[in-house]
């Protein structure tokens, strides 16, 4: 394909990234001055403190924010002794009835914090149901919960984010009783057409005669041409928890691969890579997450289901910028793309141990395929459960957050070369049912997921009571 030029741009040519919907490339020629930048990484911005998550403004603009984690600590250590005694201790196998805790939350009035943690749930391991008792339970791995600074619930133990109640109404109520199945939960970060052809004519027109000291300034001339990017939301409302992490998660995926966020973990990103010599002049590299949904094993008579793997996947696709900032499927993307690609999936653990808002998009692909799962076996039609309470908004709300419908532009700049490159975006994009075909899941003809169920049978249970270990 025939490269694009535009005038010279720096002494020494730059590659100026921005993250937001796609990520496109642009190259130029650059004069041959200061040749001490040449082949250098200078960012235009970076993050030196943890991230800690992300605000909604009143407007629907996210926005990252940032937390000292020292500040966290005192309180931290006072919020886990004030649980009672019986939630201070981890366990390996927690069992939630759901239809038991409707029922508790519904006669409470409103759910209370512990509800809201699910007792310290930190995974899904198992879906299960009783017939003898009509119980629908989840279960899996749980220890004491405090909130951080940031406001995430998370296992005073491990650090790992707990399930919230919020998060797996929302999932329920996409597969909810009597209703056809939502078919995907999907996240996308784009940059509108008109910002689009701004940048293009920017990158045509933008003058002569400036040197690596202007990278800030070009940086900042192109993300408010760009403006900002459009977020949209499938499958789950946008004002609830759940679409927010979706979105958290895909934007700050595009800060690791442009070098805006630096992880404590070794792994190169997209920017460190990239060969600007590889890559098309006008392509648009799309990184996106899926499930691995080859994990999910049942019983032979359908009473219990396992996720045996918990995978997610980040993969790229290919795009072109046409006429007008018009985008067109461009195939397949280049091979620093791939291997980004390859290394955040190969360390997503790793990544979500330091980064907790991966475990949170874990653990709403995990929820979101138990709730296609009780569905699906139509535990609620066996168990008579219509999910009265939480399933009417009015009695118990899940969409009272800002909807998050803007992000905005990150520019990073960076020496390397004789390109200027400008990638933008991606996005989340979840098909729980696809985890439950018949040519994906596994029956479990070990008899380890039903002993699992069976160790689990609910009995001698209080009044009011809906966990039990």
């Amino acid at each position: 394909m025939r490269r694009r030029r535009f005038p010279a741009l720096f002494a020494q040519s730059a590659l100026l990234w921005l993250v937001a919907g796609c990520f496109a490339c642009w190259t130029t020629t650059a004069s041959a001055q200061d040749d001490n930048a040449n082949n250098t990484d200078n960012t235009a911005t970076s993050f030196t403190q943890p991230v800690a998550g992300v605000e909604v403004d009143a407007t629907g603009v996210l926005r990252v924010r940032h937390f000292d984690p020292r500040v966290a600590a005192a309180r931290m250590q006072a919020a886990r002794q004030a649980l009672p005694a019986d939630l201070q201790r981890p366990s390996p196998l927690r069992k939630i009835s759901l239809n038991r805790l409707e029922a508790a939350a519904a006669a409470a009035g409103r759910p209370t914090e512990t509800m809201e943690a699910l007792a310290g749930l930190t995974r899904i391991e198992y879906v299960f149901f009783y017939p003898e008792s009509g119980d629908v339970v989840i279960a899996g791995p749980a220890e004491p919960f405090v909130k951080d600074a940031a406001g995430r619930v998370r296992g005073a133990n491990t650090g790992r984010p707990v399930i919230l109640l919020e998060d797996m109404v929302t999932a329920l109520r996409a597969y909810s009783p009597g209703t056809r199945p939502t078919k995907v939960i999907s996240v996308s970060i784009d940059p509108t057409e008109e910002g689009l052809k701004r940048l293009q004519q920017v990158l045509r027109t933008v003058g002569h005669g400036l040197r690596p000291n202007d990278a800030a300034r070009l940086a900042a001339t192109l993300k408010n041409n760009l403006g900002l990017q459009n977020v949209t939301i499938q499958g789950v409302p946008t004002s609830t928890h759940f679409a927010q992490v979706l979105v958290e998660a895909d934007y700050r995926m595009k800060l690791i691969g442009i070098g805006l966020e630096q992880l404590p973990i070794r792994m190169a990103s997209y920017v460190q890579r990239a060969n600007p010599s590889q890559v098309a002049s006008n392509a648009m590299e799309r990184w996106y997450f899926e499930p691995n949904y080859a994990g999910v094993k049942t019983s032979p008579d359908g009473l219990a289901m396992q996720l045996s793997q918990h995978g997610v996947k980040l993969v790229g696709a290919n795009e072109r910028v046409g006429a007008g900032g018009k985008r067109v499927a461009g195939g397949r993307g280049n091979r620093a793309s791939q291997a980004f690609c390859e290394d955040f999936t190969k360390n997503y653990d790793k990544i979500s141990q330091v980064a907790p808002v991966y475990a949170q998009m874990r653990n709403l692909i995990d929820a979101a395929i138990a709730a296609a799962y009780i569905q699906d076996q139509d535990f609620y039609g066996q168990a008579n459960w219509n999910m009265d309470f939480f399933g009417d908004e009015t009695q118990y709300a899940v969409e009272r957050h800002e909807s998050p419908v803007q992000v905005e532009t990150a520019v990073n700049a960076v020496w390397k070369g004789s390109t200027l490159m400008t990638p933008l975006g991606g996005g989340v994009n979840v098909q729980p049912r696809s985890a439950l075909k018949s040519d994906v899941k596994q029956v479990d003809a070990s008899g380890d997921t039903e002993s699992s169920r069976r160790a689990g049978v609910p009995q001698n249970l209080q009044d009011g009571q809906w966990w039990w270990d």
